[in-house]
């Protein structure tokens, strides 16, 4: 049996395959040790000896945004040990003389430099001396560190030295990070910042990952623990632990992931993934046509640049918890401060400060008594007091929910704007794809907004993320920096790299497909664009630069920077049974009917149960459909209808 198990926020979020449907558990998540929820969950199901748990962890993620991760060392060339603190010198605010410095993960007392030296071109111009080694691996455990990073300059052409560095390191019984293991690629400081990244998160998601492994296979005889990492892919538990970088967005990557397969199984290749949480709202953009899912190597952790493979998702700091506020000067603003858990919308009974889920349950859009199934009872009398409270001089709580709706949707609309229009794609061209909690709530709004012609909700739209997870491939990634004519033989490379995947591989007994590409620019750039390794990357290269940058040069010479390869073991198929369509209008699903509101406006609104939607139903707004883990907002003249796959397909008009 295979589990997916997506831990955060209030709820974890099982799934699993029941008579070949999937099926959607949720417990109370437990902060402080997620493993417990884990295994609270486990026992619900009781799955039997071998299972296979496949997990989502915010551990790295949480340990990152609450500074909260290990005392780290940082060891590179000698006279280079601050190039950690410097940085690139970037200000993401130019005229903001007030902001502060950066903090760095390595505090000044625990930066060392070796002297030792590797040309560019990888030539080794000093080697490492033993009795030097020794003195700072004395030094490094005199001041108490948790755990290591290793750096060198130019390791990625010839780790030799790093090497050398790290066999002396072992013997501080510490967590190691080395680059030329973890990210063998040049730019010196997104390469030293990631292993630092990795090291500063290693001991604490190492035992929590070591633990939660041991049991699982102790509780389940021959059961085993594999992990969700940032790129869209599953890795073991083993490679989890030893790099724990990897799984900076495991739950984010595991809903595109779902979104993905979902909305390609329906016959929708194009899709803008919409994933609206308690405390943030994930987007991201997949063209089947343009080589699917997208993957980026720059990428920004709570501050921190992180260079290995990620999904390319958008991160905008507006969920169901954003916090509803007004100014000294009375503007209305929403988010990126969120409620949390803990206290929560003032629905929820303890919050005192309004949130776009007490402003959607005034509204009429939330269910008081069948949220969550019923298991969370919605307290709307309180969420009306304090928004009275908390409404200024506006007419009416009703005023003030309607402007917090239109501040948020207004944030998400920017933040899908970001992954599509601003990088040449136009959103008529796709299908919007609701999912979290919220996604659904506010799905129709925003398509109208983008002029994105239709909205797919899939189903247990609010546990996406752990169907992504339980359908994900397992993958792993290797890069190399090569600095090459674009027609340079690389075989030799790309054999290289092959092998070491495919011995690893075997440790985990897997069989994978290796799928080849390459980081291109023109010569004298500073940026690349990523290509599958193939005759045509070249007009592929000038048609993909003259659509994010709005030109091409053909006779440029253009640079082979970064040779990557990706091994993928498929998962086992996943074909979930159609339902025959049969023409209705989902009478047998209506519970009734309520006042809504849109756009300021009070409807009367027909209440549907999703459960009891069959194949071919089909009605107009405006309506709700309630389910088990969200609501679906279907506005007044969008039409509604559920495919035989059981996905709620909108025609947005107006």
């Amino acid at each position: 049996m295979r589990i997916a198990i997506d831990t955060g926020g209030t709820f974890t979020d099982i799934v699993y395959l029941h008579e070949g449907r999937l099926a959607v558990l949720k417990v109370l998540s437990t902060p402080a040790d997620p493993g417990r929820a884990v295994m609270a969950g486990l026992a619900q199901l009781t799955p039997g000896s071998g299972v296979v748990v496949r997990h989502g962890t915010t551990v790295a993620t949480n340990a990152m945004l609450e500074r909260k991760g290990a005392r780290v060392a940082f060891l590179t060339t000698k006279g280079f040990e601050d190039t950690i603190a410097i940085g690139r010198q970037a200000r993401p605010k130019l005229y903001d003389w007030n902001q502060p410095v950066p903090e760095c993960l390595v505090a000044a007392e625990c930066r060392f430099g070796v002297a030792e030296r590797v040309g560019a071109s990888g030539e080794l111009l000093k080697a490492v001396d033993a009795e030097e080694l020794r003195a700072l691996c004395d030094a490094i455990a005199a001041s108490g560190v948790e755990a290591v990073a290793v750096s060198l300059l130019f390791s990625f052409a010839n780790a030799e030295n790093e090497r050398r560095v790290a066999d002396a390191l072992k013997t501080l019984g510490v967590p190691l990070s080395i680059s030329s293991k973890i990210l063998p690629e040049f730019r010196e400081f997104e390469r030293a910042s990631t292993v630092v990244a990795n090291a500063y998160v290693a001991p604490k998601v190492g035992s929590y990952i070591k633990a939660l492994a041991e049991d699982i296979a102790r509780e389940y005889a021959g059961g085993r623990l594999e992990v969700m990492q940032s790129s869209g892919g599953i890795i073991s538990a083993r490679v989890a632990a030893e790099e724990p970088v990897r799984t900076m967005l495991s739950g984010p990557a595991g809903g595109v992931i779902g979104a993905y397969k979902l909305a390609q199984l329906a016959g929708f290749d194009r899709i803008i993934g919409f994933d609206m949480g308690g405390t943030s709202t994930d987007v991201c953009l997949v063209d089947a046509s343009a080589g699917g899912l997208r993957i980026s190597n720059e990428s920004m952790i709570t501050g921190v640049p992180v260079g290995v493979p990620m999904l390319d998702i958008h991160t905008a700091g507006a969920g169901g918890g954003s916090i509803a506020e007004f100014d000294a000067g009375g503007l209305l603003h929403v988010g990126p401060e969120s409620a949390g858990s803990d206290p929560g919308p003032v629905c929820f009974g303890r919050g005192i400060r309004p949130t776009v889920t007490d402003a959607n349950l005034v509204l009429g859009r939330l269910d008081t008594s069948r949220f969550l199934g019923g298991t969370v009872s919605l307290d709307r009398d309180r969420a009306v007091e304090w928004m009275e409270e908390a409404k200024g001089e506006l007419a009416s709580v009703e005023a003030f929910a309607t402007g917090i709706l239109r501040v948020i949707e207004t944030s998400m609309e920017k933040a899908i704007r970001v992954i599509s229009v601003e990088r040449g794609y136009d959103p008529r061209d796709f299908t919007l794809v609701a999912f979290g909690g919220g996604g659904p709530l506010h799905a129709c709004a925003l398509a109208r907004a983008l002029q994105v012609p239709r909205v797919l909700v899939p189903a247990l739209p609010g546990a996406l993320s752990a169907v992504g997870i339980l359908l994900a491939d397992t993958v792993r990634e290797y890069s190399r920096t090569v600095m090459r004519a674009s027609g340079a033989d690389l075989e030799d490379v790309f054999v290289a790299m092959e092998v070491e995947g495919r011995a690893e591989f075997n440790t985990d007994g897997l069989e994978g497909v290796a799928f080849r590409s390459v980081d291109l620019r023109y010569a004298g750039q500073g940026y690349e664009l990523n290509l599958p390794y193939e005759p045509e990357m070249l007009d592929a290269f000038h048609a993909l630069h003259k659509r994010r940058y709005g030109f091409a040069n053909e006779q440029r010479a253009v640079e082979i920077v970064n040779v990557r390869v990706r091994l993928v073991a498929a998962a086992e198929p996943f074909e979930p049974s159609r339902e025959s369509v049969v023409e209705s209008d989902g009478a047998d699903a209506l519970a009734g009917t309520r006042r809504v509101y849109f756009e300021g406006v009070p409807h009367e609104t027909r209440l549907y149960e999703r459960a009891k939607l069959h194949a071919g139903d089909t009605f107009a707004g405006p309506a709700i459909v309630s389910e088990y883990s969200s609501a679906t907002i279907l506005p007044p003249g969008d039409v509604l209808r559920v495919d035989e796959l059981g996905n709620l397909v909108i025609e947005v008009h107006g």
